[in-house]
């Protein structure tokens, strides 16, 4: 079985953050969306659901956590180049987010991160595809 993945993760204005990820070129499974939560698409096998904090709180007895000042969850996805990984970063960084840690490179593989608006922490990056070794 190929099992789905959708990390919940809290947002103080819906809105904005649909508009933060709809930038960067992501798209939102309106099934899954209404005033509550948006279904943020990564892929067909991940989604990832941005969850206003009241209704989040709901889900949970424990108290929200900090995201200025903790990481709770580090997210990393790939992307298909260098290229596309500096864009996705430059493109957050210029529409609210912010900077999370310096671009690291290793050669075969190549990340940046950056925080949402929310604080929540992202690494989008990239791997040589020859570099990874067939099981």
């Amino acid at each position: 079985m190929s099992r789905m993945l959708f990390p919940n993760l809290p947002v103080k204005d819906l809105a904005r953050a649909k508009t933060f990820w709809t930038t960067l070129g992501f798209t939102f499974n309106p099934q899954f969306t209404d005033d509550n939560a948006a279904c943020l698409i990564v892929n067909e096998q991940a989604c990832v659901m941005l969850l206003r904090e009241e209704f989040w709180a709901t889900f949970t007895k424990k108290p929200l956590p900090d995201r200025q000042a903790t990481t709770g969850v580090f997210l990393a996805f790939s992307c298909e180049s260098r290229a596309e990984v500096t864009q996705m970063v430059e493109m957050a960084l210029a529409n609210g987010g912010a900077p999370a840690s310096p671009s690291q490179d290793h050669g075969f593989m190549f990340g940046w991160s950056f925080t949402d608006p929310d604080g929540h922490h992202w690494e989008p990056f990239w791997m040589d595809p020859s570099a990874v070794q067939p099981t």
